[in-house]
């Protein structure tokens, strides 16, 4: 049996997905995880599905379907899930059929000293509609998280619970969950490795948006960037100010023999930005020590 890992609970979140799936899903999580670990639960988060699709599990002691009553997000049905855990190691997957639940074993092996392992999707693997997004996005979040980051927002991980909880109030309700809890993790010291997986088509319609989810993912890490490592955005932006003030300076030096008024508001937004970034990194160090203190 794992050390690292003894128990674990599996949550599935499921919006209108095939009744068909979901079984094969759970099946393929069960068969991979219960001979690498002492004790295993599964539990499925039905959100608001339509009456077409209201799911009839076969009994089974080890698996626990929980209805919310509306549709309240992927996020939301994550949480649900997390909220009725009993064992201290969380793993989610989709039931979709896209992500390879048969390696949930390998997750769980990887996890010797990791507060989380990521199944990394293969680039090869996703859609040309939202590669480019994805391309950017990831190079973005491993910029301000200071690492690089394989795959951001996989919905196939495992993870300690009490990850989740120190940033509970923090997690949203839909699909940046995945992207939150990475770039809290990976800004705030805890060790996160990256496990390649397949990724396959999806079964049935995705309810994701590639162009509008994009726009958000990118608001959603600059402001995970600005909570969790707030000088990586504040400091270099300071930096470009006072590069184009210094060549506003030079020009209105060679030119009129002295310095304008564009050149000094230029210095003045330079010198506010740096300071904002130090206010900021002093209130993120303040709130971690905070964090520490209360016993997560």
């Amino acid at each position: 049996m794992n050390q690292s890992v003894p128990n674990i609970s599996i949550v599935i979140p499921c919006f209108n997905e095939s009744q068909e799936v979901l079984i094969e899903t759970i099946s393929t999580v069960e068969i991979s995880i219960r001979d690498v670990i002492a004790d295993y639960e599964i539990i499925v988060v039905n959100d608001g599905s339509s009456a077409a699709y209201s799911y009839d599990l076969p009994y089974n002691p080890k698996v626990k379907l929980i209805n919310h009553s509306t549709n309240k997000g992927y996020g939301a049905s994550l949480k649900t899930g997390i909220k009725h855990a009993q064992f201290d190691w969380i793993g989610i997957t989709d039931a979709d059929g896209t992500y390879p639940n048969h390696l949930f074993d390998e997750l769980i092996k990887k996890a010797e000293g990791m507060d989380m392992v990521v199944g990394a999707r293969r680039w090869a693997d996703i859609s040309y509609t939202r590669k480019l997004p994805k391309i950017l996005l990831t190079y973005f979040a491993s910029f301000l998280g200071g690492v690089k980051i394989p795959d951001l927002n996989s919905g196939m991980r495992i993870f300690k619970k009490v990850l989740a909880i120190q940033f509970w109030n923090l997690l949203p309700a839909g699909f940046s969950f995945t992207s939150t809890i990475t770039m809290g993790a990976l800004t705030n010291d805890y060790e996160v490795a990256f496990f390649e997986i397949d990724y396959y088509k999806r079964i049935g319609k995705s309810s994701i948006s590639p162009f509008q989810d994009t726009i958000v993912f990118f608001t959603l890490v600059t402001r995970l960037a600005l909570y969790f490592n707030p000088k990586k955005v504040f400091i270099p932006v300071s930096f470009v100010f006072i590069l184009l003030a210094v060549l506003r300076g030079i020009r209105d030096y060679s030119l009129e023999g002295s310095l304008g008024g564009l050149c000094l508001i230029l210095f003045f937004f330079s010198f506010q930005f740096f300071f904002f970034g130090l206010i900021a990194e002093i209130i993120n160090k303040t709130r971690k020590y905070l964090i520490i203190n209360q016993g997560f």
